[in-house]
């Protein structure tokens, strides 16, 4: 494996852990200093799938957006058949929707805190069908193996979450 694509690769694992590490210390936080911890593990991650995206566009596709997207629906026709690069235009999409995540609760705490369910829930489903789909079901060696239990912590996460404000324990300041 050359540095490139160990560089790439690198990357988006420590980004997808890193937000899923951000959500468990959201699920357990009890007092600001874990929101701060929080937060912090998903900006970091964040920055690591801007990075990971740099280093593919770097490495493998010369900075060419028509090169990317004929790669992503070659592996898309191998894998399921459906000859299409518009995932591409998802990933994109995630690391717009990650960015907002990471700089909305800076720019407006309260506005954050007080968005509706429905688009909290949106935001986690999106995060883990690309999390499941690009550390499972896209990856072809056995680290597939830790990005399945990714999703799995995640939901496990979630549902802590859920359990404690369903059973009207004070809810944790979301991050």
């Amino acid at each position: 494996m050359h540095s490139g694509e160990l560089l790439t690769r690198g990357t988006v694992w420590v980004a997808l852990t890193s937000y899923v590490a951000s959500e468990a210390f959201s699920a357990v936080q009890r007092d600001d200093e874990k929101v701060t911890i929080s937060w912090g593990l998903k900006a970091a991650g964040c920055v690591f799938f801007l990075a990971h995206i740099a280093a593919v566009f770097n490495y493998f596709y010369s900075w060419h957006h028509a090169a990317a997207y004929a790669d992503t629906a070659r592996q898309s026709k191998e894998l399921t058949g459906w000859n299409s690069g518009d995932g591409l235009y998802l990933n994109y999409l995630l690391a717009l929707v990650w960015v907002s995540e990471v700089i909305w609760p800076r720019i407006t705490a309260v506005g954050y805190l007080s968005r509706s369910i429905w688009w909290t829930w949106t935001v986690r489903v999106f995060f883990l069908f690309m999390i499941f789909n690009g550390a499972f079901v896209f990856v072809r060696s056995n680290v597939r193996w830790f990005g399945l239990f990714l999703c799995l912590f995640l939901l496990l996460c979630w549902w802590l979450r859920l359990k404690r404000s369903i059973d009207g324990r004070p809810s944790p300041k979301s991050s």
